[in-house]
């Protein structure tokens, strides 16, 4: 486990790198998704592997948590790692850390259904911490992680996303009606 002086070294030296050598910290991420059994999927990144999937009641198999919650959870974790590592580097006594994410949504349109858009319409998180610090020194650190968490900011910020289509033809693997 991660001790607060590990975290801090870490980050300490992460800063000294990246303000020296700042090229270090471009970099392109890469996830791949395959589909199996209908809606499963299996997401893998590196030698890491996760399994994503719908509920019965969409017509899924169970399998695992769906995208929406994975999409809670990479910004709920995202925000708790981020506190206790600012937490750590700032040298504030954290005990706790707890990131409760929720997201309104309107699953007709994922069905062709209305005209709302299919995805959420809004999502709040509700942070817990647990320290010896007052709360304005817990405050700022709250603010100074949001001002920095990745996915929070994939969240709040419009990113461009390209798509490119690679169409295959078919090694007839499947027969009419599967």
């Amino acid at each position: 486990m991660s001790d607060t002086n590990t975290i801090r070294r870490v980050f300490e030296r992460n800063v000294e790198a990246l303000e020296k050598r700042p090229s270090i910290g471009q970099s392109t991420g890469s996830t791949t998704v395959r589909l199996r059994n209908g809606t499963t999927c299996v997401i893998t990144n590196g030698s890491k592997e996760l399994v994503c999937d719908v509920g019965r009641e969409q017509g899924g198999n169970d399998e695992g948590p769906g995208p929406g919650v994975l999409e809670r959870g990479a910004l709920g974790s995202c925000l708790a790692m981020g506190y206790s590592m600012w937490a750590a580097y700032l040298d504030i006594p954290v005990d706790h850390i707890e990131v409760h994410v929720e997201s309104d949504f309107d699953a007709r349109a994922m069905f062709g259904v209305g005209k709302n858009p299919p995805g959420f319409k809004e999502i709040r998180y509700d942070v817990m911490i647990e320290s010896e610090a007052d709360e304005e020194t817990l405050q700022e650190l709250i603010e100074k992680a949001d001002a920095h968490s990745p996915v929070l900011d994939d969240f709040t910020r419009p990113v461009p996303v390209k798509r490119r289509v690679h169409i295959q033809p078919s090694r007839g693997l499947h027969t009419a009606g599967e």
